[in-house]
């Protein structure tokens, strides 16, 4: 939770913000009302993906910058690709 209180305060400084959080813990960004969530398929610990699953992290960021342009929301997106292993 403590990353939501950090990104309503950003907030109303005037700041956008947009928070990474894996499924588990949709229900913070809805309960806190943050402006952007990113709401992704993996697991704890690995918001951005697999390690060294770099096309995966790029991409985890992108989206999330994309909402940066969208007006505050709450404006709640998940992360369209599930999580993958790299090998």
């Amino acid at each position: 939770m403590s990353v939501g209180h950090v990104q309503r305060v950003l907030e109303a400084s005037g700041i956008p913000t947009v928070g990474i959080y894996i499924r588990a813990f949709e229900h913070v960004p809805r309960q806190m009302g943050v402006s952007r969530a990113l709401i992704t398929d993996h697991p704890m610990g690995r918001p951005l993906g697999a390690p060294r699953d770099h096309q995966r992290h790029q991409a985890v960021v992108r989206a999330a910058l994309e909402l940066l342009a969208m007006p505050t929301g709450p404006q709640i997106v998940n992360f369209p690709e599930p999580y993958r292993v790299m090998k």
